[in-house]
């Protein structure tokens, strides 16, 4: 389990240098001085290009030895969708802490920019992540028994 939490934290280090790289240029290029898109547009399109690096990484260097052998356009297809799905909600769980972290900090200490709230918001969000591939994207998947003619 280490060894893949290990294997886990180096992929989405990989997928948060392309998450803040996207989100800064989204935010501080495209989207500069609209609310909505720094703070919402911006982290979306950002997360999709993180997803898609994070799931090439985790499909074929993380979670591998827990796919089937045959890698199948239909077996990266239906990994794909649940590790989105899940990283959907893990999307809501990084958005919430984004935006409470910013109300925070804004409110009570100094404004502080996007890039970091993003930053601390997926320490919490990447957790969420981990549990999620490990028990319910890629999980181990019983032996299926087969049946010979002495079992009849």
């Amino acid at each position: 389990m280490f060894n893949r939490f290990v294997k886990f934290f180096l992929t989405c280090l990989v997928g948060t240098v392309v998450d803040t790289v996207i989100l800064w240029v989204c935010a501080h290029y495209i989207f500069h001085g609209n609310w909505v898109g720094e703070m919402l547009i911006s982290p979306l399109i950002s997360f999709e290009c993180a997803v898609v690096t994070n799931f090439a990484f985790s499909y074929y260097f993380v979670w591998r030895d827990r796919i089937t052998r045959i890698h199948s356009k239909r077996s990266l297809l239906r990994h794909f969708l649940g590790y989105n799905g899940s990283c959907v909600a893990g999307f809501i769980v990084k958005m919430a802490f984004l935006l409470m972290i910013k109300v925070i900090f804004d409110s009570y200490l100094f404004e502080i920019d996007v890039v970091y709230c993003n930053l601390l918001a997926l320490c919490f969000s990447g957790i969420f992540n981990f549990l999620m591939s490990d028990q319910v994207i890629f999980r181990k998947r019983k032996p299926k028994k087969v049946v010979t003619s002495n079992d009849k």
